[in-house]
């Protein structure tokens, strides 16, 4: 399996949210600005990449009737670890992502990713189809993130960019995750024409 393609294909063709439509808990729920998209993105990112090599190397030791607990408990470990880090290291961004992290054990593109693709490929292919996916989900809510922040306060990953007459309180609320969310999705589709 070329890996390239693989690694691309999360960031085009299925990415996971502006195509597959996935993971709109947090797409919607940490958007409402640059750098507290990135930093979903990256984190799911991280668990998406380390459980999909370990689930690859253990799919063949995991029986059949328990792979969907056995996957969860993967994912936990992983996003424990990635909890206890953040706390530590990134208290700031861990109290402002908050619930949304422990939350990244029921995302559906990681255990969608563990049952469909590391589950029955090799720990390379799995660490590419997860590096791909994880970076299309980042950018997806990187770029949410900043257009949400910039129509809604006028700056970007903190920096004013526009002066305060212009700003729209609704990009930063809840409405505002859906409309621009659709607007980024039909233009996604749009270009990927």
């Amino acid at each position: 399996m070329n890996n390239l393609k693989v690694f691309l294909n999360g960031l085009i063709k299925e990415n996971p949210t502006f195509v597959l439509l996935l993971g709109m808990c947090p797409t919607l729920g940490t958007t409402s600005s640059a750098i507290n998209g990135m930093s979903m993105g990256l984190a799911t990112t991280f668990v998406l990449v380390c459980s999909n090599v370990v689930i690859s190397l253990l799919r063949n030791l995991i029986p059949d009737k328990v792979h969907i607990p056995a996957y969860i408990v993967v994912i936990a470990s992983f996003v424990t670890a990635l909890q206890m880090l953040m706390q530590a290291f990134l208290p700031d961004l861990y109290a402002t992502l908050g619930l949304f992290i422990p939350l990244i054990v029921v995302n559906c593109i990681i255990l969608g990713r563990a049952e469909a693709f590391a589950a029955k490929h090799g720990p390379g292919a799995s660490f590419f189809d997860g590096l791909g996916m994880g970076l299309g989900f980042t950018m997806a809510l990187t770029v949410l993130g900043a257009l949400r922040e910039l129509l809604g306060t006028g700056s970007i990953f903190g920096l004013t960019v526009l002066p305060a007459s212009t700003n729209m309180l609704v990009f930063v609320l809840a409405p505002g995750a859906f409309i621009t969310l659709g607007f980024l999705i039909a233009l996604f589709n749009l270009v990927k024409k």
